[in-house]
């Protein structure tokens, strides 16, 4: 459970290196997500980055909701999974043309990667 927090939290899990390219801009990045679903399996993780600058979702049965926005160049958000708080972060976001990454600490720190449904 301390993991899967630490996962939503951070949304990271060490990954594979694959050829990325960063997502530059909102309009970019809207284009990219909005309106479908972000998946990562291994944890249950469903999430719906939507136009109106929410998140909704689940992890592991429990609901996930949040906000974000685009601050510089970075997806910013925070969330609540269940009554847990997830923290304001800043994340670099970039695409392989399968799989969108984010990369906690505008690309320092930890990264996950999710399918597009």
């Amino acid at each position: 459970m301390v993991r899967v927090f630490m996962f939503i939290t951070a949304l990271c899990v060490a990954s594979a290196a694959q050829a990325m390219t960063p997502v530059k801009d909102e309009s970019a990045f809207r284009d990219l997500v909005v309106g479908k679903t972000l998946v990562l399996r291994l944890y249950g993780i469903k999430l719906n980055v939507r136009g109106d600058g929410t998140i909704r979702g689940s992890a592991l049965t429990r609901d996930v909701t949040g906000t974000w926005s685009w601050i510089d160049g970075f997806f910013c958000r925070e969330m609540k999974w269940g009554s847990r708080v997830i923290p304001y972060n800043c994340q670099l976001v970039e695409y392989d043309g399968k799989s969108v990454r984010f990369t906690v600490d505008q690309g320092a720190g930890d990264s996950a990667d999710f399918v597009l449904r």
